[in-house]
């Protein structure tokens, strides 16, 4: 198997930067032991103007059958020779996305201690892959690489050039071009898409692989258009893992939704009474983190959880107050805790004041035991972006395996949609919103909620209380009873 990896540069930036991205000097031809053979890296240029690292990995077909995959595919045992003459020491496959991830696990991460400003810096690159297995053929190439950014040329292999008419093979000959994306990127659409296109894998396929396939494609599998079968085929059709990882995906889709326009809607929320006066009120997204403030204290909490946290407006907020001595911020999307540690400074953040605050990355639709025996957690706004069969998992996660002293849950009041003139009749607040309940709906969930678990509740309105429609945000305040004696005493 063969694969080359080119770059183009200048004298500022020159093209041998490509050496310190993967770890591996130009002036040097490395091998590399794999447990089906080994894998050479070597660079047959490399200069200021263009340089390019090969990866040829030489398949040990004697280990690949002791391995149990030597054998046709569905593991009906095919002629005795053809458990070792077959292609796979020579197309690319599965075999060759793991000799990537394990040569270049580095780059692959985006990590380079030597030069960290490489790793975020797009770069023309160009990676040919002379045989490549794609059943689906030149089209299904195109559809998996494009939406990437991707300039795609897939050559079909002919069965044979001296007999034309016996048609193309299921080979392509692959040219990948594109200049905004970085190497970690480009290794990281390699690693998913070469075995989706062979539609085989070498190795059985465990759950562990939902967590590889969520990993890798971190920033561009959940918007894919192609999404759903590249995940069946990486998971080798096995449906429990598909479906698994789906509805993972589904919620890092969620949780990127731009929330530009829900911050619109609430900047631009004004009471019929405030209109005309001399100060206008504050944004709602203020008076709901001020009330969810008001609330926590009210609760003596002093260790909270903000689960579904994005962009970490609510975790800076209850920095500021000292009463709350841990802040930990959760959410399913990477790319919203990396905005909120952008956010908090917390690379420059003082030793004290970093102690307080955690950010780590978890779904709420699983039990996770890092969140249990907290004072306190916050579902602000969070629960009108699941579809409403996915709620009970979230409910168990939070109020039956977590099992906070005390639960705020917001979400907006779909009555009073009809108090703003710049949302049009029947439309929700956010094109990402499943649902928005009325607060009888709200009402009747939470209280459901609270009988299952143990809980007492109360509602408190969010923003100004219209008479006829009631807050333009309700807010739930569970409670166990724990802390109505606190109270109480």
């Amino acid at each position: 198997m063969f694969l080359t990896i080119s770059a183009t540069g200048t004298p500022e930036r020159p093209a041998t930067d490509l050496g310190f991205l993967l770890h591996k000097h130009p002036g040097k031809a490395q091998a590399f032991s794999t447990s089906y053979g080994t894998a050479h890296v070597l660079y047959p240029e490399a200069d200021a103007e263009r340089c390019t690292a090969a990866l040829l990995l030489e398949v040990d077909a004697v280990a690949l059958v002791r391995r149990g995959k030597g054998k046709g595919r569905g593991g009906a045992p095919d002629a005795a020779l053809a458990q070792y003459v077959n292609d796979r020491p020579y197309a690319a496959s599965s075999l060759l996305a793991v000799a990537l991830s394990g040569v270049f696990s580095s780059a692959m991460r985006g990590v380079c201690h030597a030069r960290p400003e490489l790793p975020a810096q797009p770069r023309p690159l160009r990676i040919e892959v002379p045989a490549l297995p794609a059943r689906g053929g030149p089209e299904l190439v195109r559809r998996l690489f494009e939406p990437l950014g991707w300039a795609v040329t897939a050559e079909p292999v002919a069965l044979d050039t001296e007999f034309p008419e016996w048609g193309d093979s299921r080979y392509v000959r692959l040219v990948l071009e594109a200049d905004t994306l970085t190497l970690a990127e480009a290794l990281r659409h390699l690693y998913v898409l070469l075995p989706v296109l062979d539609d085989a894998k070498h190795y059985w396929v465990s759950s562990d692989e939902v967590d590889k396939l969520l990993r890798a494609g971190e920033g561009w599998l959940p918007a894919h258009p192609e999404q759903k079968l590249i995940t069946s085929r990486y998971l080798s059709r096995r449906w429990s893992l598909t479906r698994q990882a789906m509805e993972r995906l589904e919620l890092v889709r969620l949780a990127e939704a731009d929330d530009t326009d829900v911050e619109e809607i609430d900047n631009a929320v004004e009471a019929e009474t405030g209109e005309g006066a001399e100060e206008k009120p504050a944004p709602l997204a203020v008076q709901r983190r001020e009330a969810i403030v008001a609330a926590l204290r009210a609760a003596g909490a002093a260790r909270v959880l903000d689960l579904g946290c994005g962009q970490g407006q609510l975790v800076q907020e209850l920095l500021r107050d000292p009463s709350f001595t841990e802040i930990v911020g959760v959410d399913v999307s990477m790319r919203a805790l990396a905005i909120a540690s952008r956010r908090l400074k917390l690379d420059r953040m003082g030793e004290r004041q970093a102690a307080r605050v955690k950010l780590f990355q978890s779904s709420l639709a699983y039990t996770d035991h890092r969140l249990e025996g907290y004072d306190a957690a916050v579902l602000s706004e969070v629960i009108e972006h699941l579809d409403l069969p996915r709620l009970p998992a979230l409910e168990y996660a939070v109020f039956g395996a977590a099992r906070p002293r005390t639960v705020l849950v917001t979400t907006p009041n779909v009555e009073y949609n009809v108090r703003w003139e710049s949302l049009p009749a029947g439309h929700v607040r956010h094109g990402d919103h499943r649902f928005e309940w009325t607060r009888e709906e709200f009402r009747a969930w939470a209280e459901k909620v609270a009988g299952r678990h143990g809980y007492g509740v109360e509602f408190v309105p969010v923003g100004p209380d219209d008479p006829e429609v009631g807050p333009p945000t309700q807010m739930a305040v569970f409670e166990t009873g724990t802390v109505k004696e606190a109270k109480a005493a």
